[in-house]
């Protein structure tokens, strides 16, 4: 908790007269929305005190802090994951000091595998509900009841009522928007064939190696979460072909333009 404060403080100093109540996490590839904020303030991870370093290419490891929309904004141009090595307590550190700084409702973002057969690469997909495969939680350990309860209900994990929103936000652009249940899995290694069809038979329509330790800690602290995923690629077993991570670039490149519109409407509609 000193740790988050800490952080916290610093940011605070350096944004002064902003008060951000919508946070942003922009997953691989996805980083470009945070170049659309306007009087940015950019502050580095490695000069925030406790904060980790992002490593993986897509993530220019950065806050941006300004405007988006007319809405008060930080962004996280870059996350952290667990098969970087990083305990869960450093992947979901951001959103324990995004709350701290003030904010109350919080948009992630990811490239995902498509699971479900009906979807194609490129397609944005509205996260109803998750399935937490990561082996662990970010919650393991003693509770501050300051921070949060011991036993957060998860039953909306993904907000109904930014759901509802963000399909009306869809419906004025005339975009094709899917939604679907989230897989997090650690990686760093895609999932074979098998493990797709196993994630299938569960429910699971995308998966991915993030977001899920951020959601469940933005439950506990009380925060409002929309979740998109940007389907990069078609899981393992579905396209004769191999995986890879310039995939995922290059499809998030491709679908950049319906991404930003997607979400900057989504903003400008938050109450």
């Amino acid at each position: 908790m000193s740790q988050m404060k800490e952080a916290a403080a610093f940011i605070t100093n350096k944004i002064t007269g902003k008060q951000p109540d919508t946070g942003l996490i922009l997953g691989s590839g996805l980083g470009v929305l945070a170049d659309e904020i306007e009087d940015p303030i950019v502050i580095n991870y490695k000069d925030i005190p406790h904060f980790p370093q992002s490593t993986v290419a897509g993530h220019k490891g950065q806050l941006v802090i300004g405007t988006l929309e007319g809405k008060e904004v930080i962004a996280m141009q870059g996350r952290f994951h667990y098969y970087e090595g990083y305990a869960m307590e450093q992947v979901t550190f951001p959103v324990r000091v995004m709350k701290e700084l003030g904010v109350e409702k919080l948009l992630v973002t990811n490239a995902a595998g498509g699971i479900n057969e009906s979807f194609q690469p490129g397609d944005l997909m509205l996260i109803q509900d998750h399935i937490n495969m990561m082996g662990d939680n970010p919650l393991i350990g003693p509770n501050a009841d300051e921070m949060g309860p011991r036993f957060p209900d998860m039953s909306q994990a993904y907000d109904h009522d930014l759901i509802k929103l963000a399909e009306g936000c869809a419906d004025k652009l005339h975009l094709n928007i899917q939604k679907g249940v989230y897989v997090g899995n650690t990686g760093p290694s895609y999932e074979t064939g098998a493990e797709i069809r196993m994630l299938r038979t569960l429910g699971g329509d995308a998966v991915g190696m993030s977001t899920v330790p951020e959601v469940i800690v933005a439950n506990h602290a009380g925060l409002k979460v929309l979740g998109i995923s940007c389907i990069s690629n078609m899981a393992a077993g579905i396209l004769d072909q191999p995986l890879s991570h310039q995939e995922v670039i290059e499809t998030t490149e491709k679908v950049k333009q319906d991404f930003l519109s997607f979400v900057k409407e989504i903003v400008r509609s938050l109450p």
